[in-house]
């Protein structure tokens, strides 16, 4: 197809419509005319996407289009059904939905600390090329319980959110290209590994677990998930199923876009739990039961309510109406 004919023969067409969108009272035929002019157009952004996609051309229409559906439907304002709707159904459908994604990851990832901390355990020289025994008596008899309360709770949260959160927003950025989401995960779980099997060693494993099982319930298992999420987003392109592969990868990408928002939150209420929680005087059993207790609830949040979103037909994705149009045209 030759472009700059066609621009040329529907030009006409698309400044009328851009006339239509920016009058600020319209008339009844004029009304009309803009539905009418808004289709003409989505077919027109269609037959240039398949035969001739020039970007430029492409980002025009789509923007004339997107204020077109807006003056025609009326502006979307975000509301408070929108953010029922988001962490009720959307949000808890798509968990649901990538379920095997992040479980599996979760699996994994204990498996791999387990055997990595039990390996550690019993290869004591290990650890001496890790940490010097100065660092070892730091670490044991100080650094690891001041930690949680080195800072104000308020801050220390604050701290603790914008940390996870970034690991998170990482894994799932990093998704598509799969690699370096394994990276990420093992070098959390490695830290962890050997700050375990140190402290286990020094006869310290009541105050470490009596630490780390508070917050890190919830807080380990949303990372799992954001890494799930990513490996997902990375399958996606690999094995597209019955969609196309950017197809596949815009769908996956809006859910792993809809998992990460709600994480923020899922890790908002770790982070709460790591700063008030975790250095509190309470004993370690109540301590311990209130991380259980969260880490119950995200999970009754996934197997029930996003259950229930999933069978009515909630996916993670976006909404059919807020993509962007799409028209049938013939060859």
């Amino acid at each position: 197809m030759d472009l700059d004919a066609y621009v040329l023969a529907h030009a006409h067409e698309w400044e009328r419509l851009d006339t239509l969108v920016r009058t600020r009272r319209l008339s009844g035929a004029e009304s009309d005319e803009l539905v009418e002019r808004y289709q003409q157009v989505a077919t027109h952004l269609s037959v240039v996407r398949t035969s001739a996609p020039d970007a430029s051309l492409v980002a025009h229409l789509s923007s004339l289009l997107a204020r077109a559906r807006n003056r025609a439907v009326g502006t979307r304002v975000a509301s408070w059904r929108g953010v029922r709707t988001f962490f009720l159904e959307r949000f808890p459908a798509a968990l649901y939905r990538l379920r095997w994604w992040w479980l599996g990851c979760v699996a994994a990832n204990v498996v791999v600390a387990a055997a990595m901390m039990w390996w550690l355990l019993d290869h004591p020289t290990v650890e001496q090329t890790l940490l010097s025994p100065a660092e070892v008596d730091q670490l044991v008899n100080e650094d690891f319980e001041g930690y949680y309360s080195e800072y104000a709770a308020s801050h220390f949260a604050a701290q603790v959110w914008i940390n996870n959160a970034w690991v998170s927003a990482l894994c799932i950025a990093l998704g598509i290209l799969g690699f370096p989401v394994v990276q990420l995960l093992f070098s959390n779980i490695l830290n962890l590994a050997i700050i375990g099997s140190v402290m286990m060693r020094a006869d310290r494993g009541e105050l470490f677990w009596g630490l780390i099982l508070p917050h890190g319930l919830l807080e380990l298992t949303a990372v799992f998930v954001a890494g799930g999420v990513g490996l997902r987003l990375f399958w996606s392109w690999i094995e597209p199923g019955g969609l196309t592969r950017p197809q596949s990868v815009a769908r996956e990408g809006r859910t792993a876009a809809t998992v990460a928002l709600g994480l923020v939150v899922v890790l908002a209420v770790s982070g709460v739990i790591e700063a008030f929680v975790t250095p509190s005087g309470l004993p370690t059993w109540a301590r311990i039961s209130i991380g259980v207790l969260a880490e119950l609830v995200f999970l009754a949040y996934v197997f029930v309510l996003g259950r229930n979103a999933a069978q009515r037909g909630f996916t993670g994705d976006l909404d059919a109406a807020l993509l962007e149009d799409r028209v049938a045209t013939q060859a």
